[in-house]
């Protein structure tokens, strides 16, 4: 089989550049074989705003006027619906955090994003004396649907390999790779945390960020909009609620906790006075860097491997524009964006 790329990973930075190659006619195959669950747990979010501090996220503006066309085309295309349109609103713990999102309101970075109109709460199940802020132009991306719809999309194509990588059957030629019985001009790793069993890009600075999710059932709260506090509460339909997110720096597996599960109920009950019912929790592990920057670029050593990595928490955002970033860098010689190149780290040490 002869392609011009292989991709290696199947999460949102896989689709993403995917769709980059499918636009311009780029033939490829993906191999995934299922080990890394950072995008079928995210919450799947997408806000210009950073409701911890009421500040604009790096470069939100970029990342949603390429991510939000591209979800849209994937809908089409796979006759699906992903992209939900919904507020988000952030719950307010006191009249300095009123004042903060007032004058965050004025920024102009911020000022189409957040409403400057304190929104009254009339939930009973919802203890927010303060009220509420609105966050404009925000939504969901259905993950989970969107990863399993996109891999039968691929399979119905011949285009996924559900199998594990094995770096040692790779081999590099003057035109460019082999791997196994296929032969590609540029392979591309967007394998999320399982970057720490690659070989070629082990030596950056990868930091694991466990993250669990719970969902409840609660009949009585009826709202339809996120909310935004020590945790979010996120509408799924029927009743159902995404419940997140944890952050564990030492645990490296995908298995859920006892421990994840507490802290969410714990945090979630401070303003949550419903009955309500645990119907699932799932965990994963989120690839994240100290700087809070993507990892993407060409190998030192290698013309013909690239990584696209490193999404952190706001992958449905930022996987779309770092994918077009690197696409037009190898097809195109445009530069990358300096915040983003792994030449930042540039020791293999």
């Amino acid at each position: 089989m002869n392609v011009d790329y292989i991709i290696v990973g199947c999460g949102l930075a896989g689709i993403a550049f995917c769709e980059h190659l499918i636009a311009s006619n780029k033939s490829f195959v993906v191999f995934d074989n299922q080990s890394q669950q950072s995008s079928v747990v995210a919450g799947g979010l997408y806000n210009p705003v950073v409701l911890k501090r009421f500040t604009s996220v790096w470069k939100s503006k970029e990342q949603l006027e390429i991510a939000l066309p591209m979800y849209q085309s994937i809908e089409e295309k796979l006759q699906i619906k992903v992209d939900y349109k919904i507020p988000v609103y952030r719950r307010f713990t006191s009249l300095e955090e009123q004042n903060n999102w007032f004058a965050a309101s004025d920024n102009q970075l911020l000022s189409a994003h957040l409403s400057s109109k304190i929104i009254k709460n009339t939930n009973e199940y919802i203890t927010a004396d303060f009220g509420f802020g609105e966050v404009l132009h925000t939504g969901r991306i259905d993950t989970n649907t969107l990863i399993s719809s996109y891999k039968k999309y691929l399979i119905d194509n011949n285009q996924l390999i559900e199998e594990a990588f094995n770096y040692t059957d790779l081999k590099f030629l003057n035109t460019g790779i082999s791997y196994q019985t296929i032969s590609a001009k540029q392979i591309v790793f967007a394998e999320g945390y399982g970057l720490i069993r690659n070989p070629f890009f082990n030596y950056l600075p990868l930091k694991e960020s466990k993250g669990e999710l719970l969902t409840i059932h609660a009949p009585d709260l009826n709202i339809d909009y996120v909310l935004k506090s020590s945790v979010f509460i996120l509408p799924l339909g029927n009743d159902l609620y995404h419940i997140g997110a944890t952050y564990n720096w030492t645990d490296k597996t995908n298995n859920i906790t006892q421990e994840g599960r507490e802290e969410l109920l714990n945090k979630l009950k401070t303003f949550l006075t419903c009955n309500f019912e645990i119907v699932d929790q799932v965990a994963g592990i989120r690839p994240t860097i100290k700087d809070r920057r993507p990892l993407v670029g060409k190998h030192p050593d290698r013309n013909n491997m690239y990584i696209l990595n490193g999404l952190g928490t706001r992958g449905v955002m930022i996987g779309p524009y770092v994918a077009k970033q690197l696409f037009d860098h190898i097809e195109n010689n445009s530069e990358l964006d300096p915040e983003i190149q792994i030449n930042r780290f540039n020791s293999k040490s």
